[in-house]
This record gives C-alpha cells, sequence and structure tokens, in this order.
C-alpha cells in the first residue's frame, strides 16, 4: 500500500524562512498535517527541500498544497541513494492554486531527495506550501 514516506527520522532542509521566523513559518509545518499552518519561503530565484529517509524507499507519487499566489511554475525532484551525487527523477508543472496537487513520479529507489521550485508565482520568488508528501514503499 502506498503511504506517506516522510517519517519523525527523516531529516529535512529547506532553503529559506520568510524573516527567518521557524516557529511560525517552518519546514516542520510542511508535515503536521495541520491545515493552518505553513512552511513559508523567503524570497529569492528557486527554492527547494531536501529530505533524508533512514532508509530506502521506493517513491511513486509527490503530494503539495500550495498557497494560491505563492506556487511554482516548474518543479524538479531529485534523488540519490548513499553517496550518490543527485539525479533528476522527473520535472512537474504544478498549477497555481490552493488545491492539493498529486504528481506521478517514475518508479526511483532513493534515501534522499531534493524538490527544487522554479519559475514562482510570487513576484518576490516566495513560496508558500501547507502539505508536502511523499508517497511510496519503503524498501525491505
Amino acid at each position: 500500500m502506498t503511504h506517506s514516506l516522510v517519517c519523525p527520522e527523516t531529516v529535512s532542509r529547506v532553503s529559506s524562512v520568510l524573516n527567518r521566523n521557524t516557529r511560525q513559518f517552518g519546514k516542520k509545518h510542511l508535515f503536521d498535517q495541520d491545515e493552518e499552518t505553513c512552511w513559508n519561503s523567503d524570497q529569492g530565484p528557486s527554492q527547494w527541500v531536501t529530505l533524508e529517509f533512514p532508509q530506502c524507499i521506493c517513491v511513486s507519487q509527490l503530494q503539495i498544497q500550495f498557497q494560491g499566489g505563492f506556487s511554482s511554475r516548474q518543479g524538479c525532484l531529485e534523488g540519490s541513494l548513499g553517496s550518490e551525487a543527485l539525479s533528476k527523477i522527473v520535472d512537474f508543472y504544478p498549477e497555481d492554486n490552493n488545491s492539493l496537487q498529486t504528481f506521478p513520479v517514475p518508479p526511483a529507489e532513493v534515501d534522499r531527495l531534493k524538490v527544487t521550485f522554479e519559475d514562482t508565482t510570487d513576484f518576490f520568488g516566495r513560496v508558500v506550501i501547507y502539505h508536502l508528501r511523499v508517497l511510496g514503499k519503503k524498501k525491505v
């Protein structure tokens, strides 16, 4: 069964946080399942999120819920296993709305992912995300 692979042991990093206010806009809000909280990046040409999983996973889908007006027109999912360099898995093209969007991912076995948000809809390059989910299976 496909389920969210982000767990408490997953290490996440983000490109920036609005006004460095991690309490209100930090990365933890990407995964807390709370409709009232979000990660809000600071301004910049591209924003990203990296995830390091405690074990090898097989990714099948990426789900993202942006705030309309603060989304990305193009995204890139990269991954790697062990000490390998990141390599591109798939490009995806979000819509500028508030809906939870699902992007299919070609089967990829990784333990590290990087999601890069390019060509943001906000003039200053900010991105606001309420939910980020990586779906697939844990490798045993």
